[in-house]
């Protein structure tokens, strides 16, 4: 009698931004959508968080919800902090933004560092550094950030098959 292979465990990643009720859980949203639509949700298991806790336990900002909604993508995330096991569990940790980038970079322990980056590195070549917090302009941002999110959730999901 064989032994079955193991599977492999999902692959982890967690999106960060300021207060996790804007670009974070619409990136975790629009990640797990795109998995979802190509077959491969099994393969990861997704989370979004803040670096602060402004808003902890509150559901994503209406616009987010809104404009996930009107694209089909729904926004169902809690709003929650970084915490300090997040490093050792996640294998991507992906900043909204450069401040971001260096919050998380403070914080982690040495030997997880390395699994930070930017979400704009898996944006078009010579797009930017940071997604841009829409949170006080209109639901214009929202759209923006939507589009953009879009392109680099599709470009890590390829970047990761």
């Amino acid at each position: 009698m064989t032994n079955p292979l193991p599977t492999p465990r999902p692959r982890r990643l967690l999106f960060v931004c300021s207060g996790n009720i804007c670009r974070s859980p619409l990136a975790e949203a629009l990640f797990r959508d795109l998995a979802r639509a190509e077959g491969l949700a099994d393969q990861f298991e997704l989370d979004s968080a803040g670096t602060h806790d402004y808003h902890e336990g509150d559901r994503a900002d209406p616009r987010t919800r809104r404009v996930g909604g009107k694209h089909g993508v729904v926004v169902d995330s809690i709003a929650r902090p970084v915490k300090d096991s997040d490093f050792r569990r996640f294998d991507l940790i992906l900043a909204m933004d450069r401040g971001h980038l260096r919050e998380l970079w403070e914080r982690a322990p040495r030997a997880e560092r390395d699994k930070i980056r930017l979400m704009r590195d898996f944006d078009e070549p010579g797009s930017g550094d940071d997604v841009p917090d829409p949170y006080y302009g209109g639901e214009d941002g929202f759209e923006k950030i939507f589009a953009m999110l879009s392109t680099c959730c599709r470009n890590l999901l390829n970047a990761l098959r």
